[in-house]
Formats: structure tokens, sequence, C-alpha cells
């Protein structure tokens, strides 16, 4: 079951402690991601935003693109209000453990692990992409995975960042909660969405705020022009 508090999170001594542990949990889904779906039962979203603006051709040293790597790699584009990382920086991004700590109304802290099970960083067909997908591990409230995907188109030079996600509902650590999550949780998504194109856009245009850390409580309401869709199976398996 996840794990939660009222009031307060985590010290570092505690979440280290919980982040040696999750390298040890196994992910609370077992179905392959071609069958994640909608059509086999499984939620899905997506929000899609141009975040900034660079010369046509491949990204170069220090250019937007570059400074977008940091922030995404970092996890620094998650609205610390909604949801705040906490990992080892100098782990390398394949194979590194997350603590998702989920904030709601201000006093209620949910603590779940992920992994990130896949990278991408390439060039192709006119486009350089980065981005990684994290997957959700046993003791979170949700299971599945999410991608986090940064792109440069070469022709335009626009660079636009993408979230999408296959979820259902995961370990809940009472009734309640599984019941507030059902009714809280499209609106908090749709917010943070908002928020993490925003937040990114910010951090590119300002290269001196690129960081290991997010800045706590400095953040931008308004940004890009962001797309949000979301999905919902019809019929929510049960675990």
């Amino acid at each position: 079951m996840a794990e939660w508090r009222i009031g307060r999170g985590w010290s570092d001594a505690e979440l280290e402690d919980r982040l040696e542990r999750a390298r040890e949990l196994p992910r609370n889904f077992s179905d392959p991601m071609d069958r994640m779906t909608v059509e086999h039962g499984w939620h899905q979203y997506y929000s899609e935003a141009v975040v900034a603006r660079e010369r046509p051709g491949p990204p170069e040293e220090d250019s937007p693109f570059a400074r977008g790597q940091i922030v995404v790699a970092n996890y620094e584009f998650s609205d610390p209000n909604i949801v705040i990382g906490h990992f080892d920086p100098h782990a390398p991004l394949l194979g590194r453990c997350m603590l998702l700590e989920a904030r709601a109304f201000r006093v209620l802290h949910y603590l779940g692990a992920v992994v990130v099970g896949a990278v991408r960083s390439e060039e192709t067909e006119g486009k350089t992409v980065f981005g990684f997908r994290y997957e959700t591990l046993e003791g979170n409230i949700e299971r599945g995975f999410e991608w986090f995907l940064l792109t440069k188109d070469h022709a335009t030079g626009e660079i636009s960042f993408r979230v999408e996600a296959s979820w259902l509902p995961g370990d809940f650590p009472n009734w309640w909660s599984r019941l507030g999550f059902h009714w809280v949780a499209p609106r908090y998504q749709k917010i943070w969405h908002h928020h993490a194109h925003a937040m990114l856009a910010r951090l590119i245009r300002n290269p001196e705020l690129t960081g290991p850390e997010p800045e706590d409580g400095r953040l931008v309401h308004t940004g890009p022009e962001v797309e949000f869709k979301r999905f919902r199976a019809r019929h929510v398996r049960e675990f």
C-alpha cells in the first residue's frame, strides 16, 4: 500500500531509506505496453505544447533544447505543489528509481515509487527527440507508465514537449483515499499538465534557473497553449 501522511512530508533520511528499498520493488502491473490501451481497460491521457523556438537545424550546445534536456531529465517541470520527485541525481537516468510525493489540499501527502524503464535520445526524420518513460512500482497510488518527450523540429526550430500515459488506480492505503482520488484526480491531472508546460518553457528561457532541484513556490501559471486530452476506459479492471 502507498505510504501517506497528513500535514508534513518525509525527511531526507527517511527518503533515502525508502529510495534504497524502492530499488527492490517489482512493478505493480503486468500487462505488456502495447496492451495498455483504452480498448483493454486502461485510461490514457496526453498533453503537448510548443515550449520554445530556436534556429532551424539540429540542436546546438547550450541551446534551448539542450537546456530543456536538463530540465526534463531532472523532472524539474513538475509543479512541486502537486507532485515533487525525490531521486539521486548522480544515478544514471535509465534504471533510476524515483519517489513521487503527490500532494492534495496542501495537507495530504502520498509517497510512491517509480523506475525509469526506457530512455530516448535520438535524431530521426528531421527531428531530435529526448525523454524518458517511468513505470510505477508496488505501493504507488497509480499503476502504469508515463512518457516525457522533448522534440525539436529541425525545419522550423520549434521545440515541443509531450506527456503521455496509460494508467489505472493503484495501491491506496484506505477506502477514502481511493474515493477521493476518483473525484479529484482529473482536476489535478489537468492542472499539473498545464503547469508542467509553463514551468518547462520558463526554465528553458532562463538558463540560470536550470538545476537539479525545482524552486518551490515560484510557479508560472500562464504559459504556452497546451493541448490536453483524456481517454477513460469504460470498464476498468480491478487488481
